[in-house]
């Protein structure tokens, strides 16, 4: 059988203009992935596969992953400023006290601290604390000299307190200071006021500090996960209209053009629904012009080749010369030929025409095969073969339609007459898998010539016949069961048989494989 060899078409470029690739593969996949940006075409052709609820997740998890770390910054700057809040009033407040320590004498200020205060400003286990006071002409009046100090026009008003962050021997301070004015010291020239500072290191307000971001960001490792959860099965639910009207599609028979229900549907896939609709709307109006197509074909084609067989029937009963006979016969056994293949081609078409208005029902398939062998007995008798039989002793029911499995019956059993020699047998045969009892085996089994294995798979293309086989077949008849089969859902397979009575004549043993259906309360 020749098979057909596609071709492509490639055309040159514009001058002085870009290459279009407008190829039919791009093409279809543009119309098949109308979403895809061009950009999103892989070389070939094909588009990148993108999932809707991947896509979602992504544009809400990444802003909440990328937000994440910048949350932990802004709660350590916000940590620091409350954990500088209480340090800071208590060192205001040492400054305050030793302000009030300091006072005039002999135009000299004098640090006049009692060593219980003293030891109130350096009783600290964690941190170290500094203070220092310099006079009026800067000379260090008490506490530690390398203390640092800050900018001359940084100095507050008396009683007026300020921080600072420096450093000191090493360490990062923070420093609180102030200035004391002193009545007996102001008139001096060269005088300023004497400047008070109290410092401490940062070991408890970093404490402090992690303190609060441990206790604000340990419950975010766990709410972040939960919350991705949440985000997922929210996801979930929000798409589960989608999977609900995919799973209504996929549920629904091949035949079932019936528009889908809009009104249930949420307003964002509410046009596509109405968009399905539309199509399922058109394809029915095709189908029904290809099923009148068909119809008007039949009657069109038979009727012509019915008279022209009946014509030629008539002109052999006159007396005519030998040589007008046998052109009379041939042209009688052409037109027969020709009104079988008819009626085999639009078969072959009703059953490739898988969504054509076919109606599925429950199927005795032990009756229908008894009703076909009964059909063919009158041709069996006529080659002196022997047709039988054989079904079990309960019916057996499929799902499927009546006339394509009729057909499909119809042309195994004529294969099996048209190629088996005079005098042969066929079996028809009904069985249950016996390893699997949903599963039901229809078999046509011949003692005729057989099909060598290396034949088998092409048995089954339109219009393939083995070289050297007699009889008058069209090739069709295994292409026709191979679409019908392939309709119902089935297996075909082609095997060898030899009959135990005969062993010496090996034929054919044909088996279709389909699913069986039970009533309600007789299923196993």
């Amino acid at each position: 059988m020749a098979s057909p060899v596609s071709t492509e078409r490639a055309a040159a470029p514009a001058p002085r203009q870009p290459p279009i690739d407008d190829s039919d593969a791009t093409r279809d996949a543009r119309y098949a992935n109308p979403f895809a940006p061009p950009d999103e075409l892989e070389p070939d052709g094909e588009p990148h596969p993108r999932s809707l609820f991947g896509e979602i997740l992504d544009w809400m998890l990444a802003p909440l992953l990328l937000l994440w770390p910048m949350s932990i910054a802004v709660t350590y700057l916000v940590a620091k400023s409350i954990a500088n809040g209480p340090f800071d009033r208590a060192l205001e407040a040492d400054a305050y006290v030793l302000a009030r320590q300091i006072q005039p004498v002999n135009g000299v200020a004098e640090l006049r601290m009692p060593e219980a205060t003293r030891d109130f400003l350096r009783a600290d286990n964690v941190d170290s604390v500094f203070f220092q006071v310099l006079g009026a002409r800067g000379e260090l009046v008490g506490g530690d000299r390398d203390m640092p100090l800050p900018h001359d026009d940084d100095r507050p008003q008396p009683g007026i307190v300020e921080f600072r962050d420096d450093i000191l021997r090493g360490n990062d301070i923070r420093v609180a200071y102030t200035t004391v004015e002193m009545p007996g010291l102001a008139a001096q020239g060269g005088a300023q006021p004497v400047l008070v500072q109290v410092a401490e290191t940062l070991d408890k307000r970093s404490q402090l500090a992690n303190d609060i971001i441990k206790g604000v960001i340990l419950p975010q490792f766990v709410i972040l996960p939960l919350a991705i959860v949440l985000v997922w099965f929210g996801l979930s639910r929000g798409l589960a209209p989608l999977h609900a009207l995919q799973s209504n599609i996929r549920a629904r028979r091949p035949d079932d053009l019936s528009p889908l229900e809009a009104g249930h549907a949420p307003p964002e896939i509410a046009p596509l629904v109405a968009s399905f609709n539309d199509l399922l709307t058109r394809l029915e109006q095709n189908m029904d012009f290809q099923k009148r197509f068909i119809a008007d074909a039949a009657h069109q084609m038979k009727t012509p080749l019915a008279g022209l067989r009946m014509q030629a029937e008539l002109a052999l009963r006159q007396d005519v010369s030998t040589e007008v006979q046998r052109s009379l016969e041939q042209i009688a056994t052409s037109s027969e030929h020709a009104a079988r293949l008819v009626t085999q081609l639009l078969a072959l078409a009703r059953a490739e025409n898988r969504a054509a208005g076919q109606i599925f029902s429950r199927v005795v398939l032990t009756d229908l095969a008894r009703l076909a062998v009964r059909d063919w007995v009158q041709a069996a008798l006529a080659k002196q073969m022997d047709i039988g039989y054989e079904e079990p002793p309960y019916p057996v029911e499929v799902e499927g339609n009546v006339v394509m499995l009729r057909e499909m019956l119809s042309n195994l059993i004529d294969n099996a007459i048209r190629y088996t020699p005079a005098g042969g047998r066929i079996t028809v045969r009904v069985r249950a898998d016996e390893s699997n009892l949903d599963l039901v085996h229809l078999e046509v089994e011949d003692t005729g010539l057989g099909i060598p294995p290396a034949e088998r798979t092409r048995v089954v293309e339109r219009f393939y016949r083995i070289l050297g086989r007699e009889g008058d077949g069209s090739g069709l008849g295994l292409a026709i069961v191979r679409e019908i089969v392939t309709m119902h859902g089935g297996t075909l397979a082609i095997e060898d048989h030899v009959y135990q009575a005969s062993p010496r004549l090996a034929g054919t043993l044909v088996r279709v494989s389909l699913q069986r259906v039970y009533p309600a309360r007789d299923k196993p």
